[in-house]
């Protein structure tokens, strides 16, 4: 009769006795304040028929007498005269915790390079593959949330190797992942290029989506479990207080108006539609701001999404869920979505009145200089996430007339907000407030059309941006800005034809700047 056991591993995780369990539990791997187990049905004989030579703990389980209990096949008679032969048991379940690396080296107090080598598990993946190998005979498991099923697994007299196969995948897709954190962290304290010959991200599903951008299409959104991610924010992290789940298009915009409200220092509502900012206004008082931001489109902004970079109180909330459109003063403006980095208790309370259907986001601001994946036919392209701001640049004056203060202000404002918009984009602004943005035509004329029908009459004395350099002037969109009443207009610069932007905006008496810097965004 074998006896049973209450067993527990490094993270505390604990298997409750099971009345026909036959299994021995030996303890193989003392270390970080916690144990390993192995779980065996022996066959007889020595469970350590050879001496352990542990250097500091490095071999203490690679050693035949435990990957051959696990590694070999019952249904191979030469295998098991192996075993029998040196005294070797068989294993049938293996339970592994793998040293703490990630949590280790992505601590926010640091770790030497010494430290980290010694975080390095190698006898735990050892085991872990080879039981995962061999799971046909060998139940493997790396998660406790897989702890019940083993259980029912192991009362039961069916023998579903489906079951075995789910944690033999689990098993060799945790090491992959723990593989991948130990590859990234070494390349950063090595090299730290941030492209790298080879390149893997661990991702973890977060939830199945109803659908994709489509209803026809299935989806699902995942968590970059890269180090580089640790604590590094962004939508894929947000705590949802409130609302439907999320969709697949949902993510996409919230993640846009999040992007770009993060950018700017002062108080500030972006609105967002099909990931174009449709209305983005900074204000000391952010009530006027989110006003002012709905005020810029409000056809659009309806069933969009609100984004703020500061916390919503009860008064904000309220102005939020009792605001109605400027477009005839009686229609509640409906949103998808409210996203911002806080809310007081009163102000959920109020948000969670205005719809049951409402998705309020809390969110962290994403860190700088994240490296940025895009998947194309075949491959993945990949680049340096988009974070200059207007105090990362100069603005160089290359006009006779030099624009005021507040003038340039406003053409720093709009050149922001354009970089948040769908090439080829015009963002037309003033006094810290879109008044119209042009978005995703195929030529720049047309943006610039759209973004000033949009402004209307408040084009006058306003700053444009453009994404990108103008190819044209005369007859073409820099003309038609100048003639529109526009006071400044920014733009990289860079075309052949420079000369002749400069040459039209001093005719009309316009400022003209040149960042240096262009935005195309796709």
């Amino acid at each position: 009769m074998f006896e049973r056991y209450n067993w527990n591993l490094p993270g505390g995780e604990a298997i409750p006795k099971h009345p026909k369990a036959t299994m021995r539990f030996f303890p193989i791997c003392p270390s970080f304040g916690g144990w390993s187990y192995l779980v065996s049905v022996p066959v007889g004989g020595s469970r350590y028929p050879v001496e352990l030579v542990e250097l500091d703990g490095r071999v203490k389980t690679l050693h035949p007498g435990i990957h051959g209990g696990i590694l070999a096949r019952r249904d191979q008679e030469h295998h098991m005269e192996a075993l029998e032969k040196h005294e070797i048991g068989t294993f049938d379940v293996v339970v592994v915790n793998l040293y703490p690396f990630y949590a280790k080296v992505s601590s926010s107090s640091g770790i030497s390079f010494e430290d980290g080598i010694e975080n390095i598990d190698i006898g735990g993946p050892a085991m872990i593959r080879a039981a995962a190998k061999n799971h046909r005979d060998v139940l493997v498991v790396v998660d406790s949330e897989d702890y019940p099923d083993l259980l029912e697994f192991l009362r039961g007299d069916s023998d579903d190797q489906q079951f075995r196969r789910k944690l033999a995948w689990k098993a060799f897709q945790h090491v992959a992942s723990y593989d991948s954190a130990v590859s990234e962290w070494l390349w950063k304290q090595t090299v730290g290029d941030k492209f790298p010959p080879s390149l893997t991200v661990p991702l973890s599903l977060k939830d199945q989506l109803r659908y994709g951008e489509n209803p026809h299409q299935k989806a699902a959104v995942y968590a970059d479990k890269s180090l580089s991610e640790v604590n590094a924010g962004g939508i894929a992290t947000v705590i949802q207080h409130h609302g439907k789940e999320m969709s697949y298009n949902n993510y996409l915009d919230a993640d846009a108006a999040w992007n770009c409200v993060c950018d700017f220092n002062k108080p500030t509502c972006v609105v967002v539609k099909h990931t174009n900012p449709c209305g983005v206004a900074s204000r000391n008082d952010i009530i006027e701001a989110y006003r002012l931001a709905v005020k810029a489109d409000p056809v659009s902004a309806f069933g969009g999404i609100v984004a703020f970079n500061v916390e919503v109180d009860e008064a904000l909330a309220k102005d939020i869920r009792e605001f109605r459109s400027p477009t005839d003063g009686e229609t509640r403006m409906f949103y998808e979505i409210v996203v911002a980095p806080k809310y007081t208790a009163k102000g959920l309370e109020v948000l969670r009145g205005k719809s049951k259907t409402l998705r309020i986001l809390e969110a962290s601001k994403n860190n700088k200089g994240k490296l940025s994946l895009r998947q194309i036919g075949g491959g993945w392209l990949a680049q340096d996430s988009d974070d200059l701001t207007p105090e990362d640049i100069q603005f160089n004056v290359m006009s006779d007339k030099t624009p005021q203060e507040n003038e340039l202000n406003d053409a720093q404002f709009a050149w922001l907000c354009v970089k948040h918009v769908k090439s080829n984009a015009i963002v037309i602004a003033k006094n810290n407030c879109m008044l119209g943005m042009g978005s995703g035509q195929p030529n720049r004329l047309e943006s610039l059309r759209i973004a000033m029908r949009k402004a209307g009459d408040e084009v006058k004395g306003a700053a444009l941006a453009s994404d990108a350099f103008f190819p044209f002037a005369w007859n073409d969109a820099v003309e038609e800005a100048c003639q529109s009443g526009v006071s400044v207009i920014a733009e990289p610069g860079g075309s052949i034809r420079d000369k002749d932007a400069v040459e039209c905006c001093n005719k009309y008496g316009v400022s003209l700047v040149f960042t240096n810097v262009r935005h195309f965004r796709h």
